[in-house]
């Protein structure tokens, strides 16, 4: 028989998944994060590298070009690379602001918002080489020694076939010279690069899956921490149950005193009752004497028949004045009409007095 106290069965708690967070313990994939953003990065440059070439181009010619070699003596050099500089730039600020959307969406992902110093306090355990030593030979960091190997493998596979179906691509730039070899490089590095990236992302992917099960692994909770929890949360299930218990006496006590006097008891017909009381030279309104539901319920009719105290059966009024009015109070107004129909019917069969017939509460 597996130990309670030991042996982590259950799921975590609501309490127990918000105090890991707060201590800035998530499922997160450092992998994810920077395979998202070499993809993305790479994307970026597609769409606005045409652009960022173009600007500096066009600085180099308007600066660079002249005719006089000796004109060079007179350039402002702090103008021209000020103005290079922003011009760059300016072209390249679409990749930035792609790059740390793709960092801010990555976070979010993978761990919401959260802001939280705890991983930055100092912890003296972490000091023990004891535990360092014992971390360095535990059986995750294998797990994680291996994953990293066969990241390798796959990696190093995707880069063999990419460079391999690019070849025909390499011997044609060896064969042609200035921008057009620049160009054909460029146009090979790329391919194989957003290769490398999609493998990493994917790769990536797996580990962050495996980061959400390590994650819930160690999450997990032993019967007695269940236990412990529901006391500080719930407090001590032992007083709860001897509360109930009180409770339970209490609503049967009032039973017994409140339901003998009471003028009518109003039933769903089994599951809830209601009585009822009313004294017009003392109540300005009708007032529940007592409710309950279930076994109560059938208390209070099996005490209002012990001494004869009239049972209607009315559904909705019953769920009604279960729902909105309690022990002791008077009904409100909406329900005066139902209930002195009620009252009349009650004192037409018990044959009360005609007085305190019309004393019962006016629609």
């Amino acid at each position: 028989m597996a130990d309670d106290a030991g042996e982590r069965t259950e799921a975590p708690t609501p309490r127990r998944r918000q105090e890991s967070r707060e201590r800035g313990q998530v499922a997160k994939s450092t992998d994810l994060s920077s395979a998202l953003l070499l993809f993305g990065g790479l994307l970026a440059l597609r769409l606005f590298a045409p652009r960022l070439a173009s600007s500096l181009l066009k600085v180099l010619r308007e600066n660079l070009a002249v005719e006089d070699p000796s004109a060079f003596a007179s350039v402002d050099v702090v103008s021209v690379v000020s103005s290079a500089g922003m011009l760059a730039l300016s072209a390249a600020g679409p990749i930035l602001f792609m790059v740390l959307l793709l960092a801010l969406i990555s976070n979010l992902l993978q761990v919401g918002f959260l802001f939280t110093l705890n991983p930055l306090t100092p912890k003296l355990d972490k000091l023990n080489p004891i535990n360092g030593i014992t971390r360095l030979f535990s059986t995750r960091t294998l797990i994680q020694f291996v994953m990293n190997i066969l990241k390798l493998i796959v990696v190093t596979f995707v880069a063999y076939f990419a460079i391999k179906n690019r070849m025909s691509h390499v011997m044609l730039a060896l064969a042609v010279d200035g921008w057009q070899q620049v160009l054909l490089f460029s146009s090979v590095l790329y391919d194989i690069g957003l290769q490398l990236a999609a493998a990493l992302l994917v790769l990536a992917l797996l580990d962050f899956a495996w980061q959400r099960y390590k994650h819930e692994r160690d999450l997990r909770m032993s019967k007695q921490e269940v236990k412990e929890e529901m006391r500080r949360m719930e407090g001590d299930p032992i007083v709860k149950q001897r509360r109930r218990k009180m409770q339970f006496a209490a609503a049967m006590q009032q039973i017994q005193t409140a339901v003998p006097t009471a003028d009518v008891v109003v039933t769903n017909p089994t599951e809830l009752a209601v009585a009822i009381k009313y004294d017009a030279g003392a109540m300005q309104a009708p007032k529940v004497v007592a409710k309950g539901a279930d076994y109560l319920a059938k208390k209070i009719r099996e005490v209002a028949m012990l001494h004869g105290v009239p049972i209607v059966e009315r559904k909705p009024l019953a769920q009604a004045l279960y729902k909105a009015v309690e022990v002791g109070q008077e009904v409100p107004e909406q329900f005066y009409k139902a209930i002195a129909e009620i009252l009349a019917y009650v004192y037409q069969l018990s044959g009360k007095s005609a007085a305190k017939k019309a004393a019962a509460p006016a629609a």
